[in-house]
């Protein structure tokens, strides 16, 4: 493989995680959004939908934080032809 079909695999398995990103937000915006429906149709009791904010939204804001910093979990050509070396 050459390194531009390295560079483009690459730069498209990044375009394919930040597009399934944005769909994951859309979903977590709209069933969220119709859980707070939900609570305020059924009285405005204590607000149960912060379990599935909090808990999806942190799960969200890690995988996040993961595609905007890529390079903290690649690694370099060294790291790889020592572990071969080494196996």
């Amino acid at each position: 493989m050459t390194i531009d079909e390295e560079s483009r695999r690459h730069a498209i398995s990044r375009l394919s995680r930040k597009r399934s990103y944005r769909h994951q937000v859309i979903n977590y915006l709209w069933v969220n959004g119709l859980l707070i429906v939900v609570w305020a149709f059924s009285g405005f009791g204590f607000f149960w939908p912060i379990y599935p904010l909090i808990g999806w939204g942190g799960a969200l804001l890690i995988q996040g934080w993961k595609i905007t910093h890529p390079h903290r979990h690649s690694f370099s050509e060294e790291e790889i032809k020592r572990e071969i070396e080494q196996s």
